[in-house]
């Protein structure tokens, strides 16, 4: 009885993940069930959607609630939506409406609920100077029906992915609202979408017309397809294990959580190194829940592009967290006004209307990502980022090499008369920036004389000019992830906190962080940093290889992989799962966005 309740009872300590062999052992068995139910689609549907359920209760307990309940008022809202649109009469479109903000006010009030009430709550307070207090309301009512008064109501407890099915319930009414989807007719189906557990509690986010048709298609898996899907899961175990968590574990937690008991140089390592580790973890549930979904003759969408390889903050966002992207583009961008309005207005400066709404979605996507203000900053950040890029991509070199030289005038003026390690962090920063500046300013002037004189195709010039590209690409990749790492430091900062006390305790987090990075180096302690850690700085500098590799390299790789004989992949399978687990921590580290 003990070893059944262990399986099938949820423990707030043990929750299911990819990483478990419990979970493999949990998936071999659903994957004997589904073989013998895959050609029966209905019987198949529901089946695993009773395995989604099962899973989610595993990872999230009783906010299993929570997501029966989003399905249900969903469906019953989007068909009445579509009832009240399919007549046309002002009257029944104005019902609609009525029923679209009743649903995405169900929605994001679960949301903040959940997720802002600590964050609210201590900006009213601090605002006001009231007192109030959190009071789940939930476990309350719980504690009602069970009387056994076994929830905590003075604590909110997130639920494992909300913010993911919420936003795919609320893709999927807002759809049916617009046309662009109709209604699913059986509830059964809809919740299947809302709930399969490959990409329930960390995404991709998918939209209804993406994965709905693929419920009433029969199940296909092709040898490749079977050894492409093999490859996603041992990649994103890989990934996980091998990168991000031991990464996490042996250098990263330990300076985020001391910052201070580090140097400066260890400091920046760590921020560095945590870009490489929030990557390889994110991408790394997204392979693994790609490879599972193809399994089941299912197909979510990519989530990941190599995004280290982007030349610029905006290229960035196309390439990182994709489906995401595509969400806050769809339901918050456009809706904002795109490139036409602004706060609902026409404007003739569609750059102006386009810079202004953009802003305003990163700053609400940092908030998407945490109840705290280190997650505005972040997002403030990535927003401003992007303006700056748009608007210096349209400047004149003349122009641009002037900002340079009064940015530079005015970083040094900081650095000597405020004697503050953030200003000593831009100083140094913006050296850098501005040699290399001047460096394409130069080239860019070589070119106009030679195009003046006619020989812009000379011998030279013609020798130069690939060269100069691919030093400018170079120049562009690194300069963007030094940015993206930068603001990776209010990201880390405000992660794995208690909501209660995440603003000030990330905020020192960071604060002590510069310090320690801006503040005086001592040059000795980086030989014996990088030889005591050299395991850590080794799989750092390995990481970031393969992910600069080029991507028709991989793609070779992949299909090289995805060719070879059954009893081949078996046998490299087995090889890379005891490999991989030779990297396994004491404690199966949670993946990070299970909080997001």
């Amino acid at each position: 009885m003990e070893f059944l309740r262990h399986i099938f009872a949820f423990d707030s300590n043990s929750p299911l993940l990819f990483t478990q062999f419990y979970f493999w052992a949990f998936f071999a068995l659903v994957y004997a069930v589904f073989a013998m139910t895959s050609n029966r689609l209905h019987l198949r549907n529901i089946f695993l959607m009773a395995v989604s359920w099962f899973f989610y209760y595993k990872t999230s307990g009783m906010f299993l609630l929570i997501l029966l309940f989003v399905t249900l008022s969903d469906w019953l809202i989007a068909e009445r939506i579509y009832r009240n649109k399919e007549q046309g009469t002002r009257s029944k479109d104005y019902r609609a409406k009525v029923w679209l903000a009743l649903s995405v006010v169900i929605d994001l009030g679960l949301l903040c609920y959940f997720k802002y009430a600590y964050f609210f709550t201590n900006v009213v307070n601090n605002l006001l100077g009231t007192e109030f207090a959190v009071f789940d309301i939930f476990a309350y009512i719980g504690n009602g029906f069970s009387e056994s008064g076994r929830f905590m109501v003075d604590k909110i407890i997130l639920p494992v992915g909300i913010s993911f099915y919420l936003f795919q319930v609320m893709s999927y009414t807002i759809d049916v609202y617009r046309g662009q989807v109709k209604p699913v007719k059986n509830i059964l189906d809809f919740a299947f979408y809302v709930s399969f557990f490959p990409g329930l509690v960390a995404g991709p986010i998918v939209r209804a017309n993406e994965f709905i048709p693929q419920l009433y298609k029969p199940f296909r898996l092709s040898r490749r397809l079977f050894g492409l899907a093999v490859f996603w899961i041992l990649n994103g175990l890989i990934k996980k294990i091998v990168l991000s968590d031991y990464l996490a574990v042996n250098l990263i937690d330990r300076v985020f959580d001391n910052p201070l008991l580090f140097s400066g140089f260890e400091n920046l390592f760590a921020l560095f190194a945590y870009s490489l580790q929030v990557y390889a973890d994110f991408s790394g549930y997204t392979d693994i829940a790609i490879g599972i979904a193809m399994l089941l003759g299912f197909y979510l969408p990519q989530n990941f592009d190599s995004p280290y390889k982007s030349r610029n903050p905006q290229e960035f966002w196309r390439r990182w967290h994709m489906s995401l992207s595509r969400w806050l583009k769809s339901y918050l961008y456009i809706p904002l006004g795109g490139n036409r309005k602004i706060l609902g207005k026409e404007v003739k400066d569609k750059t102006a209307a386009g810079n202004f709404n953009s802003f305003i979605t990163m700053l609400l996507g940092g908030l998407w990502h945490g109840a705290s203000w280190n997650f505005v900053i972040w997002g403030a950040l990535n927003g401003a980022g992007m303006i700056v890029y748009k608007i210096w991509a349209k400047m004149n070199w003349n122009l641009k090499m002037l900002l340079m030289t009064l940015l530079m005038a005015g970083l040094w003026l900081a650095y000597a008369l405020l004697h503050a390690p953030i200003w000593n962090l831009f100083f140094v920063w913006g050296i850098v920036l501005w040699c290399g500046s001047a460096v394409r300013y130069a080239y860019w002037w070589y070119e106009r004389i030679q195009m003046k004189r006619g020989n812009l195709l000379s011998p030279l010039a013609s020798r130069l000019s690939p060269i100069a590209n691919s030093l400018s690409t170079i120049w562009a990749v690194a300069q963007t992830f030094v940015f993206i790492t930068f603001t990776r430091l209010f990201f880390r900062s405000g992660s794995n906190l208690d909501p209660e006390t995440a603003n000030q305790e990330a905020w020192e987090t960071a604060t002590n962080m510069v310090n320690q990075m801006g503040g005086a180096w001592n040059s000795s302690i980086i030989p014996d940093f990088l030889w005591e850690y050299r395991s850590v700085v080794i799989l750092f500098v390995l990481g970031m290889v393969i992910h600069w590799l080029p991507s028709r390299f991989k793609r070779w790789y992949r299909i090289r992989f995805c060719s070879l004989p059954i009893w081949a992949i078996i046998m490299i399978t087995v090889l890379v799962v005891i490999g991989v687990y030779q990297f396994v921590t004491a404690d199966l580290q949670a993946f990070i966005y299970f909080q997001f």
